[in-house]
């Protein structure tokens, strides 16, 4: 397992050995002491997994402390767009983010400690998006920053995508007071 540091402290991309032969391929997704000797200390207690359709946008959500998550993130089937961005008050990184496309081909994950808000865009049919997350889903602590705010300068390369209610009304980043 290959552990990648990116432009933001703590956000790190984890591309896993793959051994492939005849049969298909096997590779350990988790591995609780190589992640410990690349910095992450992350106690997993849920895994949640979403099946979306080719243009389906979901973000920039988090959750706010006592209840905020870490996040492993990877895709089992088709592809996404997945973005982090640093929502550390005190980061020098505030505001920034990270994009890569994560598909079930490179079989790339990407971990997002607390204090990030994540989306991703979902780039063919039937793509199952599969997470591992610290800390138990709370709705009380649930929040959303606008995924296509000007601010945040992402570059989705989508102009209509399928969105939820909550994500058509999330709070613009220059309203936004992180709670990190």
């Amino acid at each position: 397992m290959e552990v990648i540091e990116t432009k933001i402290k703590d956000l790190l991309i984890i591309k896993p050995k793959v051994f492939a032969d005849a049969r298909g391929y096997f590779f350990e997704s988790y591995n609780e002491s190589v992640f410990k000797q690349n910095g992450i200390v992350a106690n997993f207690v849920q895994d949640n997994q979403s099946l979306s359709s080719t243009g389906v946008l979901r973000g920039l959500h988090f959750q706010a402390p006592p209840h905020d998550q870490g996040k492993l993130v990877r895709v089992i089937t088709g592809a996404v767009l997945d973005v982090a961005v640093d929502i550390r008050k005190n980061s020098s990184t505030y505001g920034q983010h990270v994009t890569i496309e994560l598909t079930e081909e490179n079989k790339t994950m990407f971990y997002i400690p607390p204090g990030f808000a994540h989306g991703f865009l979902t780039l063919r049919d039937n793509t199952i998006f599969s997470y591992k997350c610290t800390n138990v889903y709370n709705k009380a602590s649930e929040g959303c920053v606008l995924w296509n705010d000007n601010d945040l300068n992402i570059n989705w390369n989508v102009t209509n995508p399928i969105l939820s209610e909550k994500d058509l009304i999330g709070t613009p980043f220059k309203e936004f007071n992180s709670p990190f």
